[in-house]
């Protein structure tokens, strides 16, 4: 009987020591992943040529390498060129709890008209896509990622009128994962096409996410000559989606089964933090990159300037 409560009383003084050194390693690790990216404030210039970010308060900002070394190593997410840059909020990395953040893109698509906002059934559009969804879900697993389920709206769509921006969000479920995925969308019109800027996170950052709404919208700045209003009849060329066709994600299927792939991104599931494989794999290949000197024979890439 001593013996048995011997045991267990070093178990006791052991097993806390143990969850704590694990506990520290996986800290660790979320650490140097976060600490690794070179974030960016101020006025940055994108690399669309059209305008300008002004970082709001409270975010940082990753350039298109840094971001698809996120989207894609990370956190699993199919290749995607488009992808500008990435907005992280100060008080939250790019992996660990709470972790979330904004891709930015453009789409060169035209311009797009408004005028049928305001007589969009968004309830049956919502159906629509959840059917779509389903559909495509087959060569998703077929391509080796999880299948998506739109589980519904997170934030009804509000299109401003005045401000040529538009907003919504869904709920996703990630192969039955229990954690669901927030998907929230902001489109900003512009004379020759849209930028596209969506927050990836869990549902529980929901407040947080639609609290930086307005800074994030108003934080993209189209240069002269590229705004909505500089549209030219005569001279544009007019987009074949209208705003409707934003929210439903039609406008992605004239680019093929990847972009639909694309039209929903996922964050790292903490998991594989724990088991290192991502993490460990990404800290390798930015340690590598880092150390490769650069000559007369090997010049940077353009995308190695961004």
């Amino acid at each position: 009987m001593k013996r048995i409560t011997l045991s267990l009383l070093i178990s006791l003084l052991v097993l806390p020591g143990l969850f704590a050194q694990e506990k520290d390693s996986l800290q660790f690790k979320i650490d140097s992943v976060n600490n690794s990216l070179a974030y960016k404030t101020g006025t940055i210039e994108l690399e669309s040529g059209n305008a300008q970010l002004k970082v709001p308060a409270g975010f940082r900002f990753l350039d298109r390498t840094e971001s698809r070394y996120v989207l894609e190593d990370l956190w699993g997410n199919p290749e995607d060129t488009s992808v500008l840059g990435m907005l992280v909020p100060e008080n939250a990395g790019v992996v660990g709890k709470g972790s979330w953040a904004f891709t930015i893109s453009f789409d060169p698509m035209g311009y797009v008209k408004d005028s049928d906002a305001g007589d969009i059934n968004y309830d049956d559009l919502l159906k629509e896509q959840q059917e779509e969804a389903r559909a495509v879900n087959e060569q998703r697993v077929s391509a080796g990622y999880e299948p998506v389920e739109l589980i519904g709206w997170a934030a009804h769509p509000y299109y401003d009128k005045a401000k040529k921006t538009l907003h919504w969000a869904k709920e996703l479920e990630f192969g039955g994962d229990s954690i669901h995925t927030l998907n929230y969308n902001l489109r900003i019109l512009g004379r020759k096409g849209i930028f596209l800027i969506n927050a990836v996170a869990g549902m529980e950052e929901l407040p947080r996410v639609q609290a930086s709404i307005d800074e994030v919208l108003a934080s993209v700045d189209f240069k002269e000559g590229h705004r909505y209003a500089d549209f030219d009849s005569n001279a544009d060329e007019v987009a074949a989606w209208t705003v409707g066709g934003l929210v439903a994600g039609k406008i992605l299927a004239k680019a093929g089964f990847f972009a639909v792939l694309l039209k929903f991104w996922k964050l790292i599931a903490l998991g594989l933090i724990g088991a290192g494989s991502a993490v460990w794999n990404f800290i390798r290949r930015k340690k590598e990159t880092a150390a490769v000197p650069v000559t007369d024979a090997q010049e940077p890439t353009a995308d190695s300037q961004v």
